[in-house]
């Protein structure tokens, strides 16, 4: 058998671009989809059309935005382990897991544009039913890209260098794309004085913007040859064993569970953050877009310290302090507004803040499943790299599931003072010290010394 190549620089960022591409589309949806549906008073002054019916209409506690997007995270996470059995399976003359990301391409960028198309103008129960029935779509195309695309971290990441060189790339892209993703307000607002409707111009931005994404998706696919890279063999255990034996591992069980904690706090943070600006600062959405930007180009800064601490203190020791930041930060953000510093200050403080942070968890995590991932591979002799990203992914969405829930639910209370936003930022906090504490427990150790090993 011939000797695989290595991942070269450019190949590196060929393949980080295809994050980017994603984290588009993700942002789109997990950062604007609460906004666009269940807006608040001060959206619908500025002329956004009600589409679905509001308030706590499901036995009196969720909101039909509410349990549409908890029934599509867990629908969405259900698929994870059977996209990632078929991809361990796969036998493709082209790989394991770039066919599934070629397939998956179009319709999740499609998905992801439809889910902003109503069907009637105005609000309706055909709408709620049209927004399940593309939510759900978005969520399965999502998972045939992404699933299948993280499996290959640790596949083409041959040594620790490349793979923290493939994470810290990644890491970007996908910062990248969510920034790209939050000028969407910016955007809109230049063309609704154009098209004259607000709803029409952010249904033309979100479009242009998935295109974007759709090209960049499709980067890896055309410039990666997966079999010049990956020896992998396919598994032969079905879906269910797969997943068994990864959860067997006692240090993924660890991550898993901190990682559920971690995106429930995080995704409450950035789904309210356009009600952080609106209802606490009372400042224009717009701005939300230049503190999401400011924090992004923040926290990029930092990617250089990241990776040179790594080697120091160990992936472990930074993500704790990460957490630790976030608790800062959110405890923060629930005081926002209440402060004698003039509004746009407080939003500046807390970008200063979540930098670090976001630096941290941007790069850090995907390389921690990659460890454990190889050092169950030397364990059982079984490559599994994409059930392990996919108990990851599943993780995520179980987390994003309820912080929807929580958002659409605790939004509601008083609005008019933004009480409800406030309790939001103040469980995000409480539930990092929850990540924390868990996270504390993975023996990183155990995991490092079996790899050098």
């Amino acid at each position: 058998m011939s000797e695989k190549k290595k991942l070269s620089t450019g190949k590196v960022w060929c393949f980080a671009i295809g994050q980017f591409g994603w984290s588009i589309q993700s942002a789109l949806i997990s950062n604007f989809l609460v906004n666009y549906y269940q807006p608040d008073p001060s959206a619908v002054e500025a002329g956004q059309t009600v589409f679905i019916p509001q308030g706590l209409v499901i036995f009196g506690i969720l909101t039909i935005l509410g349990a549409i997007t908890w029934f599509g995270r867990i629908f969405d996470a259900v698929t994870d382990p059977w996209i990632a059995s078929k991809s361990d399976r796969c036998k493709s003359k082209d790989g394991r897991r770039i066919p599934f990301m070629r397939l998956a391409a179009i319709p999740f960028a499609l998905a992801t544009v439809l889910t902003f198309w109503s069907p009637i103008n105005g609000e309706s129960w055909l709408n709620a039913a049209f927004l399940f029935l593309m939510l759900t779509l978005f969520y399965l195309f999502m998972t045939m890209y992404c699933t299948p695309y993280n499996a290959l971290i640790p596949e083409l990441g041959t040594n620790q260098k490349i793979r923290m060189a493939i994470s810290t790339a990644i890491s970007f892209t996908f910062i990248a794309g969510m920034a790209v993703a939050y000028t969407a307000p910016m955007v809109w607002g230049m063309l609704e004085g154009m098209v004259g409707n607000r709803v029409l111009a952010i249904r033309i931005t979100f479009t242009v913007m998935s295109l974007i994404g759709l090209v960049c998706m499709f980067v890896p696919v055309f410039t990666i040859k997966e079999k010049d890279y990956v020896t992998a063999q396919p598994s032969e255990s079905t879906a269910l064993k797969s997943l068994a034996a990864t959860f067997r591992n006692k240090d993924f069980r660890i991550f898993v569970a901190s990682d559920i904690v971690y995106f429930l706090g995080i995704t409450m943070f950035q789904t309210a953050m356009i009600y952080f600006v609106t209802a606490l600062l009372k400042l224009d959405e717009g701005m939300s877009t230049i503190y999401f930007v400011g924090m992004t180009a923040l926290s990029v800064l930092f990617y250089p310290l990241v990776s040179k601490l790594t080697p120091k203190f160990g992936k472990k020791k930074l993500i704790l302090i990460a957490f630790c930041i976030f608790v800062v930060a959110f405890s923060y953000t629930a005081a926002m507004g209440k402060m004698p510093i003039p509004a746009e200050i407080q939003g500046y403080i807390l970008c200063l803040l979540a930098a670090p942070a976001m630096a941290i968890f941007g790069i850090l995590p995907q390389a921690v499943v990659a460890d454990i991932a190889e050092c169950d591979e030397i364990e059982t002799h079984e490559n599994r790299s994409g059930m392990f990203y996919a108990a990851r992914t599943f993780s995520m969405k179980m987390g994003q599931a309820v912080a929807m829930l929580l958002v659409t639910s605790l939004g509601t209370i008083r609005q008019d003072i933004g009480l409800g936003y406030r309790i939001v930022a103040l469980c995000a906090a409480a539930v990092c010290v929850i990540g924390g504490v868990l996270f504390a427990m993975y023996n990183e150790k155990k995991v490092y010394s079996k790899i050098m090993k």
